[in-house]
């Protein structure tokens, strides 16, 4: 007997497609046909340009603004492709990387007519898999067939927009003992979501009173800051100074999410500095890319609190949008603890720029 995938397994294939270049087909009846912008093929851009009169390249509001585009709805642009149209101009579209030496992309024009929640939500997946938020679209109508006849993964829209947007629910799958420098009572525990996406950890220092608010950090993953001791951002000292002050006080929690860039992924945070080198903060890079100032999704820091036992944090923090976040998901913030750490030379037209744009109380 074949077990049927759900939802979960299907967008699993479906970002693991997007990623290889593969298109994805949207819909129950009538249905959109969607390929990452980024990983698009000349000959499979020249398949789906044969499709129909109707191909689109589909962009975020945030990168419209840059292209001088009229978005739909304000959130996502259609942009008609030129008959002519090539893997160049599509990601000379997507990417921002070349916008100062080509500032004239256009002129272009735009689509707004019809339903945009496919389009949204093809833009929604690509960037679940860490992709440019570009997707080149083409209508087909009958999704279902079109897909079997083409051997290509088929998303029923009203189950996967939901999954998409949904809070995690996680399994703790072990948690052992792991001395640290500084603090060697600590335990570091996994913990797996049931959407099989990347694991996130919670690092306990001591045994931490879960009738008391406990000291807490929600650090989100740094691979350039946490292991290469970058210059470019505060994250490393950050994480260092906040088990330090764990350490000496006996007890806390630091919870390390692996949200990399402000969760666009390592891939789009390279891009974003590169930007950054041309002369754009970071609040500008990440619109440029398609991204809004942050695509974190700090539910999960109050999830993996409330299954570790606590309703209550001294939050180590800077950023008031998690302590929000935390309050509005039932985690009362009884103390915001601040953490002014880690400004250099190189790093500190970025702080200024994360107080002056984002907020945060530096």
């Amino acid at each position: 007997m074949t077990l049927a995938p759900d939802i979960t397994d299907l967008l699993s294939r479906a970002r693991a497609d997007l990623r290889m270049g593969v298109p994805v087909v949207l819909g129950a009846g009538s249905g959109l046909v969607v390929a990452a912008a980024e990983t698009i093929s000349p000959g499979r851009l020249s398949t789906i340009m044969g499709m129909g009169q109707s191909v689109d390249l589909v962009v975020t509001g945030r990168r419209a603004e840059t292209l001088k585009a009229r978005a739909y709805d304000g959130d996502v642009a259609r942009v008609a492709l030129p008959s002519d149209a090539t893997v160049d101009w599509v990601q000379a579209i997507a990417d921002p990387a070349d916008d100062l030496s080509r500032p004239m992309k256009g002129p272009l024009v735009t689509r707004r007519d019809g339903d945009p929640q496919l389009h949204r939500l093809g833009v929604m997946l690509v960037k679940s898999a860490r992709l440019l938020p570009a997707v080149i679209a083409v209508p087909v109508t009958d999704a279902v067939r079109f897909a079997e006849d083409n051997a290509l993964t088929c998303l029923d829209p009203d189950a996967a927009a939901p999954q998409l947007g949904a809070t995690l629910v996680f399994d703790e799958v072990i948690a052992a003992r792991v001395p640290l420098r500084a603090a060697q009572n600590a335990r570091l525990h996994v913990f797996r979501p049931e959407d099989g996406s990347e694991e996130h950890y919670a690092i306990e220092i001591g045994r931490p009173d879960r009738a008391k608010p406990v000291l807490a950090r929600l650090h989100s993953a740094c691979f350039t800051g946490d292991l290469l001791g970058s210059l470019k951002c505060d994250c490393g000292p950050q994480l260092n100074g906040a088990l330090e002050a764990m350490g000496a006080e006996g007890a806390g929690v630091l919870l390390y999410l692996n949200q990399e860039g402000r969760g666009i992924g390592l891939a789009n945070k390279m891009r974003a500095y590169a930007l950054q080198d041309q002369g754009f903060d970071t609040v500008e890079a990440n619109h440029r890319l398609g991204f809004e100032d942050d695509e974190r999704d700090f539910r999960i820091g109050s999830e993996l609190l409330r299954k570790l036992g606590f309703s209550s944090v001294r939050l180590m923090t800077n950023n008031p949008a998690k302590i929000d976040m935390m309050q509005h998901c039932g985690i009362e913030v009884a103390e915001r603890v601040p953490l002014k750490v880690g400004e250099n030379p190189h790093n500190t037209a970025y702080l200024a720029t994360k107080a002056r744009k984002s907020g945060h109380m530096l």
